[in-house]
């Protein structure tokens, strides 16, 4: 059989659109957005059998924003799997992004993280959720708290954005929140039965954080407190803000569990707890990164530190990234280039990804096996360079 990879045209998109729902087991209407020059799509004999698309996002990387490849609606026919599609549309994807000056990162979210780490990916965040009582949402040291909390509505878009855009400014991982993914993430209809609620805690008339919930009946069948709190998302630019918000919570006697199901990993309510284990945290992969063109990729966020790091780089599937390379960096401004000079450490594409985004440090992926340190006194620049301010942490999916 030929293959052909390319992107589809108008009149393909409805059967690209049966193809996701038919293999991610989704709504039809989850897909009906994607637009045909954000494909790249495997056909054998002409019929489609594999799509891939990827949205042009922006996402905060160190403190800035940097445009990425977001990859999503990757799904194969039943029939046609195992027969190397996707690895050949992803080396399509990937010479197209460095030919073109495209996005040099590419993230998604992966239904199993073995299917994509194959191919370069690594997992560049993680994700927390919690199951918590009211009643354990106790402070093991109470504070007076000198604000004050009130309602709010959809109609608060511009404030709500304005806060959240503040809590983002300095972090790595989040995405530019537009219009449409606030009103299918945080602003979306709640469920049947439940109430969506947004709850804006202010100092002297200056808001200063922002929890969304949604709340109603959770049908639990045992006797006691039967509604349920999921919580959809948390933003807060002090201290004061963040317990204030949490503390609201802790004041619903009929609520059975209060939920979060996703949590940056540097969240602090388990080290501000009385109980800590009542949180019930459990963590997952969040997103991966995959650096497309390392000499694009290093430049585009700032670095904590000065310093001159070389490396070697493994990566089969974009030969133009493989090689040694020196960064040399003042903090803001980075100079990649090529060099013959010994490595200081060799490392797989992956696991740049995870230094990039500080999910590990060098040091970490030293210990782990992730990387050869032929200069381990350089390890600590590695980490002082690499370091991210806040861990890195996605809060939308795409």
């Amino acid at each position: 059989m030929a293959t052909v990879i390319r992107p589809i045209e108008r009149e393909e998109l409805a059967e690209f659109v049966r193809i996701c729902a038919l293999s991610l087991a989704q709504p039809v209407s989850d897909f009906e957005g994607m637009q045909p020059e954000f494909t790249q799509c495997a056909f054998e004999d002409g019929r489609l059998q594999t799509c891939y698309g990827r949205w042009p996002f922006r996402m905060r990387l160190g403190g800035v924003a940097v445009p990425v490849a977001a990859v999503t609606t990757v799904s194969t026919v039943p029939i046609a799997r195992r027969r190397g599609h996707l690895r050949a549309i992803m080396e399509t994807d990937f010479r197209t992004l460095h030919e073109q000056e495209g996005p040099a990162i590419a993230i998604l979210y992966a239904s199993l993280a073995a299917i994509y780490q194959r191919f370069g990916y690594g997992v560049v965040s993680t994700h927390q959720s919690y199951r918590v009582e009211p009643r354990y949402l106790a402070f093991a040291h109470p504070q007076p708290v000198r604000g004050l909390l009130r309602e709010a509505t959809r109609a608060d878009d511009a404030m709500l954005n304005d806060l959240l855009r503040r809590f983002r400014e300095p972090r790595t991982g989040d995405l530019h929140r537009s219009r449409a993914v606030w009103q299918m993430g945080a602003l979306a209809e709640p469920p049947a039965g439940h109430t969506l609620n947004i709850i804006v805690y202010e100092e002297d008339g200056e808001p200063q954080g922002y929890m969304i919930y949604t709340s109603g009946r959770g049908g639990y069948d045992s006797p006691g407190p039967s509604h349920a709190i999921t919580v959809r998302d948390l933003v807060w630019l002090t201290p004061s803000a963040y317990r204030a918000l949490w503390e609201h919570l802790s004041r619903f006697d009929l609520v059975r569990e209060v939920s979060w199901g996703v949590v940056p990993v540097d969240d602090p309510l388990p080290h501000l707890l009385l109980e800590p284990r009542m949180l019930h945290a459990t963590a997952r992969d969040g997103i991966l990164g995959r650096v497309v063109d390392v000499a694009r990729a290093l430049p585009s966020r700032p670095y904590e530190d000065t310093g001159i790091l070389t490396f070697e780089l493994q990566d089969e599937m974009a030969p133009w990234n493989a090689g040694r390379w020196r960064l040399e960096t003042t903090g803001p401004e980075t100079k990649v280039e090529r060099t013959a000079a010994a490595p200081q450490v060799t490392m797989p594409v992956h696991t740049l990804a995870m230094l990039l985004f500080g999910q590990i440090s060098a040091t970490e992926a030293a210990r782990m096996g992730r990387l050869d340190a032929h200069d381990t006194a350089a390890l600590r620049t590695w980490d002082r360079v690499m370091a991210t301010r806040h861990r890195p942490f996605c809060a939308d999916h795409f």
